[in-house]
């Protein structure tokens, strides 16, 4: 059994051989290879295009998703081992887990950060504690990564750009009214530089540099696939060239939980949201963005209604990637390949 919970636990052929997948699918999208097959997808946060791409995704492939919302629609579930469940929380994850696990054939999460302790809510524990308990395989759905973004991010660049080696992607933050997760910056780090690209990371102050495991891990793997990673607080050097660039807005780790004291180290920089005179420095760039996305804050109407924008193209590619996600992953369970 094998779990999609980070891309750096799959080497570049496997998740080539997943984008390769996707671009089939794309060209002949409703078949019957998931018959029967049945996935549970838990949502703790809100979701447009993580929801309806999995569940249409499903459907396409013949399989059926059952959609819950715990602490709405569903019982409250607790994570943390040994707590005394005097509180909200009606049931733990390992009963939840062993349900699920009796009657579905895998379940995806996205459970967002609680914004409270960076140092806890660093490992992860929310989806590595339903991974720990489930007898099926476990989709990441966003959580303080992102991997199914990774996938439709880097369908996108082959599509566009070819082959990414060597290519030029700016990750640059943008100002937004409130500190956000870094789920999807992490991811972009972790994908562009998996796939041998020339990354560059632009951030204002260096309190927006992310966690010390991804930067370490976007370093090791440049070196490893022949690319590079660069950091700079420069606009123009960042820019300049660009193959692709790509925009997200997180918050700053040293101020996490501290959303007021955050607020005004963030004030001054607005100017970095992408505008049309930036990507005139590119080299015909491309531009996405994960979406939702507030237009004239991150990216300007000029950027959004470009040609060169491809956030749409980026959107589209979920449906395509988490349906040969769970193919790869249903297909292998059946078969009994893998382990994790």
């Amino acid at each position: 059994m094998r779990h999609f919970l980070t891309t750096e636990d799959w080497t570049r052929p496997e998740l080539q051989a997943l984008l390769d997948a996707a671009d089939d699918l794309r060209r002949q999208p409703v078949n019957d290879q998931l018959r029967g097959k049945t996935i549970a997808l838990m949502f703790l946060n809100p979701s447009l295009r993580t929801r309806s791409s999995f569940e249409i995704g499903a459907f396409q492939l013949g399989a059926h998703a059952v959609v819950l919302e715990p602490g709405k629609a569903a019982w409250g579930i607790e994570f943390e081992r040994g707590v005394v469940m005097d509180g909200d929380a009606e049931e733990h994850i390992a009963e939840v887990a062993g349900v699920l696990s009796r009657y579905c054939d895998a379940i995806a999460l996205r459970a967002f950060p609680l914004f409270k302790d960076w140092s806890h809510d660093r490992q992860d524990p929310v989806i590595r504690a339903l991974a720990e308990y489930a007898s099926v395989p476990v989709i990441n759905m966003e959580t303080i990564v992102h991997p199914c973004q990774e996938l439709a991010l880097m369908r996108t660049i082959q599509d566009h750009l070819g082959a990414p080696d060597g290519r030029k992607f700016v990750l640059t933050w943008t100002w937004h009214p409130r500190p956000l997760n870094t789920a999807v910056a992490n991811s972009a780090l972790l994908i562009a530089t998996k796939f041998g690209m020339d990354v560059t990371l632009l951030v204002p102050d260096d309190a927006y540099l992310l966690d010390e495991h991804f930067m370490d891990a976007a370093h090791y793997q440049a070196e490893s696939s022949g690319g590079r990673f660069n950091i700079t607080h420069n606009i123009e050097k960042a820019y300049t060239d660009a193959d692709f660039v790509y925009a997200k807005s997180w918050g700053a780790l040293p101020f996490y939980g501290r959303p007021e004291e955050e607020a005004q180290l963030r004030a001054p920089y607005r100017h970095f949201m992408v505008d049309g005179a930036k990507m005139a420095l590119t080299r015909n760039a491309r531009f996405s963005h994960c979406l939702p996305l507030r237009r004239n804050v991150k990216a300007s109407d000029e950027v959004m209604d470009a040609d060169y924008c491809v956030a749409i193209d980026e959107a589209e590619n979920r449906l395509h990637v988490q349906k040969a996600l769970m193919t790869a992953l249903l297909n292998n369970q059946e078969q009994g390949e893998g382990t994790d």
